[in-house]
């Protein structure tokens, strides 16, 4: 027996070993498969050293989960959402602005963000930091010192202390609306502030407006809203991971605080990972909302691609990559002007060109998402034809990538049973005898196989 513990004899066994202390020693009793040792008597100290050592293999168990976490959810890998490449916060801030005022055709767009979250930015004495936006400055945007007080009374205090939308349609008809003149905010008609916030905290707001009438469709509002829910937690998880950083650095860590990193990173991995999909859906919502297609229609290509999937026996990773491929394989919709999709008239040439581009601007945008960078060529190839006539490549066959065959096959015959602005929606039987004459030709006919099977149970 030690010394130390001669000293300690009248101390439990459980807590004469150093590592013990800083945890539940029946988990290190049971991690050694020592689960049937019910009373301490039983317990000898060669054991005792041997649960000592299991904690300190533990502890650093515990540092190399982290480390694999930091790795993989750094800034890098989290804060690419909205086209953006570059990691310093001038030109971060200011490109998601220009984004989503560009996503959403409004006419501004503003990010500020609280205090502990603005990256060396806080200057002044505001609680809430102007450090992204859409309009173009003259100077450094920093030397402004726009920002806000969180007893302020005004609209982004408003929306960050309270974790609620403000929506005004007429700020003219609104007297407490005080416009910052810095922002062209004297021109505002329609003014929307969204808190960026999480389950952790809150960490700022996104403000976008127009100079004229036109009002928000439900379904951008749902894309502002859902993007700044993934920013936040995107901020806050950067928070953690330095946090862990620093944590897997110190040589005597204390478990607990090892494990309860470990605890909030798992749980704040897990609300990104449901706000990446939901991020996903809402955004093809919005292309939907901009193309004459009815609302969903995006989300019925999906599941019918999954579908096709499931029956021809893919993976579940391979199955969720063609689902939101399908999901997004028009996004570059989303950066093209509402009022292209509408035309009745003979589109220009100018028209022409961006319609035959939009697929690799959406490309472009995805390879920004950073989560989302694997489904890039299932959407970069889902025009090519079975028979090497499509684009972009003039991919042939087995070549095309066997997700692009099945969005491919999943979207024709949606399309076809979907009412559009120039025929009625078609019936189903209707639509896989197109689908069976053009197999072969258009699509693989082995995808258009699988699809009547499931449609018709033959």
């Amino acid at each position: 027996m030690t010394e130390d513990m001669r000293e300690n004899k009248n101390i439990s066994v459980f807590a004469r070993s150093e590592i013990s202390l800083e945890s539940d020693p029946l988990e290190e009793i049971f991690a050694l498969n020592l689960g049937d040792f019910i009373s301490e008597h039983l317990i000898s100290d060669e054991l005792v050293k041997k649960i000592s050592k299991s904690a300190i293999d533990k502890r650093d168990s515990i540092k190399r989960q982290l480390k694999e976490l930091v790795s993989i959810y750094s800034i890098d890998n989290t804060l690419k959402i909205l086209g953006f490449s570059d990691n310093e916060d001038y030109i971060v801030y200011n490109a998601i602005a220009k984004t989503i005022k560009q996503m959403l055709e409004i006419d501004a767009c503003h990010i500020f963000l609280a205090r502990e979250h603005a990256m060396g930015l806080d200057e002044t004495t505001n609680d809430l930091l102007l450090v992204g936006s859409s309009i173009k400055f003259n100077d450094d945007i920093y030397e402004a010192g726009i920002g806000y007080h969180l007893n302020d009374f005004s609209y982004v205090s408003k929306a960050f202390n309270e974790k609620k939308e403000v929506k005004i349609s007429d700020v003219g008809e609104d007297e407490q609306f005080h416009p910052v003149l810095m922002l062209n905010e004297d021109k505002s008609v329609f003014y929307l502030a969204v808190p960026m916030y999480n389950n952790m905290e809150k960490v700022g707001v996104i403000v976008v407006e127009n100079y004229t009438q036109k009002q928000l469709s439900k379904e951008f509002i749902e894309l502002l809203t859902v993007t700044s829910r993934l920013f936040a937690t995107s901020m806050s998880l950067k928070k953690l991971t330095e946090e862990a950083d620093n944590l897997i650095n110190q040589e005597a860590v204390n478990i607990s605080e090892l494990q309860n990193k470990r605890a909030e990173l798992t749980a704040l991995i897990g609300d990104l990972s449901g706000e990446q999909q939901w991020f996903v859906e809402n955004l093809a919502k919005a292309v939907d909302a901009k193309s004459s297609f009815k609302q969903n229609y995006s989300k019925e290509v999906a599941d019918l691609a999954r579908e096709i999937s499931t029956i021809i026996g893919l993976n579940e990773k391979t199955k969720d990559l063609i689902y939101y491929a399908a999901l997004l394989r028009n996004i570059g919709k989303i950066t093209l002007p509402e009022e292209l999709f509408n035309k009745k008239e003979k589109l220009s040439d100018k028209d022409w060109e961006q319609l035959q581009n939009h697929p690799n601007v959406g490309v472009s945008i995805l390879m920004s998402i950073n989560f989302l960078s694997e489904v890039v060529p299932y959407i970069n190839y889902h025009k090519e034809r079975w028979d090497g006539t499509g684009e972009p490549e003039g991919l042939k066959g087995r070549s095309i990538p066997l997700g692009c065959r099945i969005i491919a096959v999943a979207d024709a015959y949606c399309a076809m049973i979907t009412d559009r602005k120039y025929r009625p929606a078609m019936e189903s039987e209707k639509a896989i005898e197109i689908l069976k004459s053009e197999s072969g030709k258009k699509w693989d006919p082995e995808i258009v196989d699988f699809l009547i099977k499931l449609k018709t149970g033959k």
